[in-house]
């Protein structure tokens, strides 16, 4: 069931979203060559944490037997990691590297989630525009973010902007609407036909998140059950702001 946030709920979501922004603002100062993804973790939770919030991705749990609770604040994706990277003590950024950081705060019963992917020093152009791709099919996407629209229109916008620019949307994971839980419906993939699924009405929060792929969409698992990479080794970027769908033009909550 989708969720229509009241304007206190609306509040409360402009509120832990703030918290999110910060996060990244903090986050953004201090991803140099030489940092572990581990201590980027900690310097994310502990700004949620000054500001009220608490990580809701640690401890998250999928409840697929043999997969543990993530056990970080944040997921840190390098290069071929689509989503879902485990921060570790021994993994150090190295120059050229490109790291997708997925945040997901929450406070007063309410959850902010966002995306970003950072430059480590200096990158080729390549990973330069599919940093840009990516970024730019999230604003692609908004455009028909609008009440009386329809989610597929979302979805179809931003899939045909990124196949448009060589580039492949990753099919298994989608964005989501969020609020009280950090999954909530209706389920927003990254393709898909204009005309389709849900009306979008005044009130909903939605995540909407391209993840972007230079190569082909395949992608695998590793072993450690929640890192996400492609198949063929090409890198990925992601870019996601929760937003609220208003009268008019979408509100973007996860951008200072």
């Amino acid at each position: 069931m989708v969720t229509i946030k009241s304007k206190r709920e609306i509040e409360f979501m402009r509120e832990v979203c703030k918290v999110v922004a910060l996060t990244y603002q903090e986050l953004e100062k201090r991803i140099k060559p030489g940092i572990s993804t581990w201590e980027l973790d900690q310097i994310a939770e502990q700004k949620m944490r000054s500001l009220g919030a608490v990580p809701a991705e640690k401890g998250y749990d999928i409840g697929i037997r043999g997969v543990p609770p993530f056990p970080a604040s944040i997921c840190v994706s390098i290069n071929e990691e689509v989503i879902h990277g485990i921060p570790s003590k021994n993994r150090i950024l190295q120059e050229g590297d490109i790291v997708s950081i997925d945040t997901v705060a929450e406070k007063n019963g309410y959850n902010g989630d966002a995306a970003r992917t950072f430059v480590v020093g200096k990158t080729s152009k390549e990973a330069l525009k599919l940093i840009e791709v990516t970024k730019q099919a999230f604003f692609e996407g908004i455009q028909y973010a609008k009440p009386g629209n329809r989610i597929g229109d979302v979805c179809h916008a931003i899939g045909e902007y990124v196949h448009a620019q060589g580039f492949s949307v990753i099919r298994e994971f989608q964005g989501h609407g969020i609020g009280k839980e950090m999954h909530e419906e209706p389920g927003i993939p990254n393709y898909g036909k204009a005309g389709r699924g849900i009306r979008l009405e005044p009130g909903m929060t939605l995540a909407i998140e391209p993840m972007v792929i230079a190569g082909k969409p395949n992608i695998l698992e590793k072993g450690d059950g929640w890192t996400i990479i492609t198949e063929d080794g090409s890198l990925s970027a992601h870019f996601e702001n929760t937003i609220l769908i208003t009268e008019k033009e979408p509100e973007i909550l996860t951008i200072l």
